[in-house]
């Protein structure tokens, strides 16, 4: 019996009474009632809090026919009593963990409750229980004291995120029979031209029968479990997106009268992490092809769990695959996704590095914490393991360097290092018990097993987050200066693009010193960082919608800067994610995406400097430049490449020009552009084609943009219109570096931040979210936004 739906939700001071939708959160319901404003509105986040505070209850009458059965919930957030007809049958306290209830039902009426008890009040008790404190990083903890809960981290606030420690529930709440069979864990061992299939299938009585590909195997339960072997000859393999086809097959399990279906991928996905001469490398290789892995972080949809949708969700996904990534990282302050999420990164072909839930603080090693963890990590693994996306589970993030943050651990390290170590054991000891063949790493970043050293600077060993151009106010060539083998987090922050901005914020708070745009600023310094470099990089801009703009360009160029520096060291380097793809609310932040979906100018800019087959400009020491070219695709290409130098104007001459096959294996020099051959007023720009066609180009300017005499580009646009699907021509006067197109309602473009050369008119299609809408566009580019020269509509 399905019990989602309307429930009744009130607090227990008795001041609220009101519709509550389950799954769903408390706060969204309290907007959806009218009870409170947006709470991404404004400042109305500050005036919110006090909901957090007060304990709720959410209630439900239902109808059943008396007996045994099992009540189940899942995403049970956070700390909560079930009562049902007044019994207490389950005290829950981890938001990441399946509850399945044995209960006895009435006949007749039925009435249950959840109490959630103030997950901030319950935080701050448990501290006051630990042996020692255990400090949290306050920038990422408004409201203190996330680390003594399993929840997610950023529900108490991050540098990215509102502060509104929601509670609620976001998975099934249902009664069922206790079921037949319990997890099922699946793992593989290919070999030439076979695939064997191992299924373990937990909580099993009896014969059991797994089916798979067209063969069956049956085996009896000992001890409550079941041990199947499936052989498949030639197999179909699943491979990422870009590498081949993304195959699934239904293995069906059955135990007496019980079938159950998992959908799975037949693939040989392998974490290669190995002692060599430069330190340790760090990469993935699926089916013995190494593949470098192109993506970004992932976070929570949104803040408010009950306004997250599998639409939107796929939306986001789609944008992933849509700029040429090939894996997401699901990080480690957030929640486990739903198993739907991990569906769609099986058919979408999106590897999925898999973090556990713990990030950037510090957390406790008690034994009632550590057993709360061990059965986190059993039943996550129990239920997602089989997914054909999961390459690698982690097992935190930053807690290493978080080791180095606090005055307490910095002045006691040895308690606190073997306080960490106890935790991350008791993860890798649950993940290995359920799971033996699991690819593992300890924690990112880290150099690799057992140790622990500065995987910010140390560029050597295993993955690294480098962030020393954002936190530490480097030039974005700093990215160039490093060299990792695998960069699983590096970023730097823009704004919202106007139309999310305008959602927020009246049109008086439009600047970004104005209490409104600093409240959805949560990286202290961050406005500074974002105008200091600007100021360092380009004139400035001439109004606030410009500095919006300008901002977005600017986080373009610097992970433009990084990704390719970095695919250029394939095979040294074997992948960069950036941080981060997504939003959970309207902010300032790292992400390439807006909250609700759109593409900021760093996604249009990602679907070019992550497509598989690319040119990029490598800058020597002597002031040459090396274009190098990049073949992710499975095969050898021929390419052709031409390098031109270009003035203001957008006046060109030809420099040089090379023809080569682009092995798979590693990048490879293309052209040599030497020292001297630009003048001080010119840029480079390059193309390149293959045989069949396919190609593109790029710019490379050796000095700040604000060192070079742009000109007015009076850019002329032409606008068509095919079905819902407008295509405007854009033609300029003179260079004109990121050109953007903005539309006054929801849509996507096929490109964007895109240079024009005179003579060469360029294209750009949009195609809004609601056919019948008509959209009025704006015209931005790097001259017009630095010049007191209005914008054109």
């Amino acid at each position: 019996m399905d019990l989602s739906g309307e429930w009744r939700l009130r607090d227990v001071q008795g001041e609220y009474d009101l519709a509550m939708q389950l799954p769903g959160d408390g706060i969204t319901a309290l907007h959806r009632a009218g009870v409170i404003p947006d709470p991404y509105f404004g400042r109305n986040e500050f005036d919110l809090r006090w909901i957090a505070e007060r304990d709720w209850v959410v209630s439900r009458s239902f109808v059943h026919a008396a007996g045994p059965a099992d009540l189940v919930l899942d995403g049970l957030d956070t700390v909560a009593d079930v009562i049902l007809n007044g019994t207490t049958v389950l005290q829950a306290a981890n938001a990441h963990r399946r509850w399945r209830v044995p209960v006895d039902l009435h006949p007749g009426e039925n009435h249950i409750e959840i109490v959630f008890r103030s997950s901030v009040q319950a935080a701050a008790a448990a501290q006051t229980t630990m042996p020692f404190h255990i400090p949290y990083q306050k920038v990422n903890g408004p409201i203190p004291h996330a680390n003594m809960l399993r929840k997610p981290q950023c529900d108490f606030g991050w540098d990215w995120n509102i502060a509104l420690a929601p509670f609620g529930l976001w998975g099934r709440v249902a009664l069922e029979a206790a079921p037949a069979v319990g997890d099922i864990f699946v793992s593989q061992r290919h070999s030439v031209g076979v695939a064997d299939v191992t299924v373990r299938v937990a909580g099993a009585t009896g014969p059991v029968t797994a089916t798979l590909c067209g063969q069956r195997t049956t085996a009896e339960a000992v001890a409550g479990e079941a041990a199947l072997q499936v052989r498949i000859p030639d197999p179909d393999l699943w491979w990422p997106v870009g590498q081949g086809a993304q195959v699934l097959h239904d293995l069906v399990v059955t135990c007496g009268q019980t079938s159950v279906t998992r959908r799975i991928g037949l693939r040989d996905l392998a974490l290669v992490s190995a002692p060599d001469a430069a330190g340790r490398s760090f990469g993935f290789a699926v089916n013995g092809r190494p593949v470098f892995a192109r993506g970004a972080n992932w976070i929570p949809a949104d803040a408010l769990h009950g306004r997250i949708t599998r639409d939107g969700v796929r939306d986001l996904l789609q944008s992933a695959v849509d700029a040429h990534m090939n894996m997401i990282r699901v990080w480690g302050g957030g929640r486990y996704e739903p198993d739907w999420f991990y569906d769609l990164c099986d058919e979408m072909g999106l590897m999925v590095w898999q973090d556990f839930m713990f990030a950037c603080h510090l957390y406790p090693s008690t034994p009632a914490f550590l057993a709360e963890v061990d059965a986190e990590v059993r039943d996550v693994v129990g239920r997602l393991n089989h997914h054909a996306c999961l390459a690698l589970w982690c097992g935190d993030n930053e807690l290493i360097g978080a080791l180095t943050w606090f005055e307490e651990s910095r002045r006691d390290r040895d308690r606190y290092l073997v306080n960490y170590d106890r935790l991350n054991r008791c993860i890798e000891g649950a993940l290995r018990a359920v799971l033996p063949v699991a690819n593992w790493w300890p924690s990112s970043p880290s150099p690799g097993p057992m140790a622990f050293g500065d995987a910010w600077h140390d560029d050597s060993s295993g993955d690294m987050h480098v962030w020393s151009v954002w936190h530490e106010g480097r030039d974005f060539a700093h990215y160039r200066d490093v060299k990792p083998r695998f960069c699983s987090e590096f970023g730097f922050q823009s704004y919202p693009s106007m139309p999310v901005i305008a959602g927020f914020a009246e049109t008086a708070d439009w600047n970004i010193a104005s209490p409104v745009m600093e409240s959805h600023q949560k990286n202290p310094g961050g406005n500074a960082r974002i105008a200091e470099t600007m100021f360092r990089t380009f004139r400035f801009p001439n109004n606030f919608a410009n500095f919006v703009y300008l901002s977005q360009v600017q986080q373009g160029i610097a992970i433009h800067t990084a990704v390719t520096a970095w695919r250029a060291l394939k095979p040294h380097c074997m992948g960069a994610l950036y941080w981060q793809l997504n939003d959970t609310w309207p902010v300032a932040s790292w992400s390439g995406l807006d909250h609700g979906g759109g593409w900021k100018l760093l996604h249009h800019m990602a679907q070019r400097f992550f497509a598989p087959l690319t040119v990029v400009a490598v800058p020597e020491a002597n002031g040459g430049v090396m274009l190098r070219v990049i073949n992710d695709t499975p095969a050898p290409v021929r390419v052709t490449v031409v390098a031109h130098a270009a003035d203001m104007s957008g006046a060109t001459r030809a420099l040089s020009e090379a023809v080569l096959d682009a092995p798979t294996d590693r990048a490879a020099d293309a052209l040599h552009i030497p020292a001297g051959a630009l003048d001080a007023a010119e840029i480079l720009s390059f193309v390149w084609v293959t045989e069949g066609g396919q190609g593109g180009g790029d710019i490379h300017a050796p000095r700040p943009w604000k060192a070079y005499d742009l000109r007015p580009a009076r850019i002329e646009c032409a606008i068509t219109q095919d079905g819902a699907t407008y295509l405007l021509t854009l033609a300029t006067h003179a260079l004109a570096p990121f050109v953007a197109v903005g539309a006054d309602v929801p849509g996507r473009f096929s490109a964007n931040a895109v240079t024009l050369f005179p003579g060469t008119p360029g294209q750009i299609r949009f195609t809004p979210a609601t056919a019948a809408a008509t959209p009025t566009f704006t015209l931005r580019d790097l001259h017009s936004a630095t010049c007191a020269v209005p914008e054109r509509t």
